[in-house]
């Protein structure tokens, strides 16, 4: 199965990266790939949010619903696809202090199953879904300054 890692330090302390990575309706605004994600309900630690990305090289959109839970002590979310257009979409953030500054490592696993879909096509998608986390982590970088002002 498919799978990317991305990696950021921020200079921003990990509590603010932290509870600006849980203020995910906020990450289309910072985020060219995403359209849009709403929350549909939140439970204690648990999240469950409806998303619509922007897939430029393919000219659409793709849904779904992902399940988030935040372990605020550990201070970590792991995600998973509820339902959509991902056979599977799962992955974890983590984010630690490093020196001032806060490090945060992005997992994702996933499929996308198209009949006849090629290799060059399952190639693209894989830099698609590279391009997303490193835009999602330089989203949230963006976020973390703004907090700052």
């Amino acid at each position: 199965m498919p799978a990317v890692h991305a990696e950021i330090t921020i200079e921003a302390p990990v509590d603010r990266v932290y509870a600006v990575a849980k203020d995910i309706e906020r990450l289309p605004a910072f985020l060219p790939s995403l359209e849009k994600v709403t929350v549909q309900r939140r439970e204690g630690n648990v999240v469950v949010s409806e998303w619509v990305g922007l897939v430029p090289e393919f000219r659409r959109t793709i849904k779904w619903v992902e399940e988030d839970v935040w372990d605020d002590e550990a201070r970590r979310c792991e995600f998973r696809l509820a339902s959509g257009d991902w056979d599977r979409y799962d992955g974890v953030w983590a984010f630690s202090e490093r020196g001032q500054g806060t490090h945060v490592l992005l997992e994702i696993s996933y499929e996308y199953n198209v009949p006849l879909i090629g290799a060059l096509i399952k190639k693209l998608l894989h830099r698609v879904v590279e391009r997303s986390a490193q835009e999602t982590l330089e989203g949230l970088r963006k976020m973390a300054a703004e907090g700052e002002r």
